[in-house]
């Protein structure tokens, strides 16, 4: 048998892996990869045309986006202190609340899926950042726009991903949850910002296969939330522990 805290380590593996999964697919939505290169040239205070050709303008834009991926960082973290803390106020409740946040993650994903349409989330309501292009603290700022403002791109993964930090025994673990979601999210605005005349091509092709990223989101929360609230989660945990011992090791 394996210790308890051993099993709490492990049991944090397959919840890092969706959450970084799930930061990658909230960049590829709709709704966030069609602005990338305009936000990104905005924060530069460069054009479009200057990424394309400009390693100054690539840099200026590396820059710019390292600030961004920041000011949405701080709020995800500051969401998971508190998911967490909550999970914890009600720890007594915990397999009941887990089994609810798994049934409303499911609800997400058929919403994604196009099963049905969830009206409020087909609303977008976005923060203005003002004239603040070109600036360190005005790609920050614009972050913290971006976290706050993005809500029905971001919200049913983001909220998946709360329900996974609410269910942590720790908030330091639920902090770094959203971290990790974060991470997924903003390193491919890096990526874009740094390689942006080779990414062209690629983000061409996937603004034309929306729909499957978009259905692929769907699939992804209709499971998370399917192994949450069955608690398979919890034995997927117990899986990896046995296939791969080393991962005791960890935590």
């Amino acid at each position: 048998m394996f210790e308890t805290e051993t099993f709490l380590a492990a049991a944090m593996l397959p919840a890092l892996m969706i959450a970084f999964s799930a930061g990658i697919l909230s960049f590829l939505s709709p709704c966030v990869l069609p602005i990338v290169p305009p936000y990104l040239a905005y924060m530069g205070g460069v054009s479009v045309t200057e990424m394309e050709g400009d390693r100054a303008a690539r840099r200026r834009a590396v820059l710019a986006a390292v600030f961004f991926v920041l000011g949405l960082s701080t709020v995800f973290l500051i969401l998971g202190a508190g998911a967490s803390a909550l999970g914890r106020a009600f720890a007594s409740y915990r397999p009941y609340l887990e089994t609810a946040a798994g049934i409303v993650v499911v609800i997400f994903g058929l919403h994604f899926l196009g099963l049905f349409r969830i009206g409020f989330l087909d609303r977008e309501v976005r923060v203005e950042a003002g004239d603040q292009g070109g600036s360190a603290f005005g790609a920050y700022f614009l972050g913290l726009a971006f976290a706050f403002g993005w809500t029905p791109c971001l919200g049913p993964i983001l909220s998946a991903i709360l329900s996974l930090a609410g269910s942590q025994a720790e908030i330091g673990k639920g902090i770094f949850l959203l971290g990790i979601y974060a991470l997924g999210l903003g390193v491919p605005f890096l990526l874009v910002a740094a390689f942006f005349p080779q990414m062209k091509r690629p983000m061409a092709w996937m603004k034309r296969n929306m729909r499957v990223i978009e259905k692929t989101s769907g699939v992804l929360l209709v499971v998370v939330g399917l192994a949450m609230a069955t608690g398979y989660l919890t034995v997927f945990a117990f899986w990896l522990l046995e296939a791969l011992p080393f991962l005791a090791a960890f935590g």
